[in-house]
């Protein structure tokens, strides 16, 4: 419950006090904050003493759980794409 508050918190300042110069800045501390968090993730992954061999038997399965997800965002973009962005362009150009 406390992620949803502080994830609306955050939802109403983006939404009614970054503006110019602090939305600029925002974006850079989040960019800033996702190199470290992948930093640190190769950190502890980097820690572990067979992570290599871990790696090379995690086999099928956990590739398939990386590509059906992927496949699965990418075939759903394309079409609401195609359906709602393609739609909206053609209008605008009648005019």
């Amino acid at each position: 419950m406390k992620i949803f508050i502080v994830m609306g918190i955050g939802i109403l300042i983006g939404r009614f006090l970054m503006i110019g110069k602090l939305k600029k800045w925002n974006e850079r501390l989040a960019i800033l904050c996702t190199l470290l968090l992948i930093f640190s993730m190769g950190v502890m992954l980097g820690q572990k003493e067979n992570f290599i061999s871990e790696l090379s038997s995690l086999g099928l399965k956990s590739f398939l759980f990386f590509l059906i997800p992927t496949a699965a965002s990418i075939i759903i973009v394309y079409i609401l794409t195609r359906r709602f962005i393609d739609k909206k362009d053609t209008k605008g150009n009648d005019k």
